[in-house]
This record gives structure tokens, sequence and C-alpha cells, in this order.
């Protein structure tokens, strides 16, 4: 059975590496992935070949198809009426998360020009969210060439750590690259 390359990694090195350096005692306690949900928006002036091509592009990137997000209520400075779409989200669990945060990690984020790493605040249950302006950066979407617009993406990874210290550690050990502060970088120099 194929098993992902991150959760190998995981359940080989991190899980040990995690329980050995924070005093562990039970390999349950250990932070761990618990979903991933990707979340795009489109104007409510939208029409409906717009909002198909943005449903397409996300369900490429993420493997599962998304779901249409609708308003709860109709406000009338932003013209928007109760049940109008106005967005697309996909929730990634299991082989789909691992293989989504693999290709972010390695693949996407080094894409990026004059990338420096992304922001290393979490949200303060260890959970951290990374917006990108272009999805562009993913390989999958280059495949036709039939793209009319860039799309924005909210990406939220939600662990199961309980301190942001915690949620950080298994991040940075899972690949994401944060980007150091003054200090870090003033004591890699000396």
């Amino acid at each position: 059975m194929y098993k992902p390359v991150l959760k190998q990694l995981y359940q080989e090195k991190i899980l040990p590496e995690l329980m050995k350096t924070k005093g562990y005692k039970n390999r349950h306690q250990v932070p761990a992935l618990a979903k991933i949900v990707i979340n795009s928006a489109f104007k409510a002036d939208a029409d409906k070949n717009q909002q198909a091509e943005i449903v397409k592009e996300i369900a490429k990137l993420a493997g599962q198809k998304p779901v249409v997000t609708r308003a709860r209520k109709s406000i009338s400075n932003f013209k928007v009426r109760q049940g109008m779409p106005l967005g697309v989200m996909v929730t990634l669990r299991g082989a789909n998360m691992y293989e989504f945060l693999y290709r972010l990690t390695s693949i996407a984020l080094p894409m990026i020009r004059d990338f420096r790493g992304v922001s290393n605040k979490l949200d303060g249950r260890g959970n951290y969210s990374l917006g990108i302006t272009d999805h562009t950066i993913f390989p999958e979407t280059q495949a036709d060439g039939s793209q009319r617009q860039n799309i924005g993406l909210d990406i939220a990874i939600v662990t199961t750590a309980q301190t942001d210290d915690e949620g950080r550690e298994l991040l940075r050990l899972l690949g994401i690259p944060f980007r150091r502060s003054a200090a870090q970088t003033e004591a890699v120099q000396n």
C-alpha cells in the first residue's frame, strides 16, 4: 500500500525526534497534522464561467473537488444576496493532506521569486495560515495553459499541537521554510 513520502518521514524520523527532544512519554502526545484547508474567494459579480474555472483550478491543486461557499445573508453595500456563491474551499485529510504539503514545501514555495521564507507567526494554538497571491507556482496549474487570471489562496494548516512552539517545531521538521528573525540571522553569522 502506498504511503506518502511526508507521512513516512513523520512516522520514521520526526515523531521519534520530537519524543526525544520534547520529552513526550507517549507517541499520541506528539503533535501531528490534523487537516489542511484551502480557501479561495471570487468576486460577487463573477460569471459562471469564472466560477467554474476557479473550481477546476482548485480541484487540480487539491486532488479533490472543492465545495462552493455561499453568502449566509444579504449585504447591500457589497451587492451580495443571500445564497450567492462567493468562493470555494476544500479540506484535505490523510494522504491528500501529506501530498499537498509536500508539493507546497518542496516545489511551490521555492518557485516564488525572491523567496526568503514564510512568517513564523502561528495563531496561538499551533495552527498556521498562509496566503498565496498567485496559484501558478504549483506545477499542476501550468499543464493546460488556458489560464486567464491568477487565483489567490488561503491555506490553513491545522495541527494537534497545544502551543505555538510545538506547532512551529512540527512544521519546521515537516519542511515549512520559516523566515529567520534578525537575532537568529546574527547568531548564525557569528
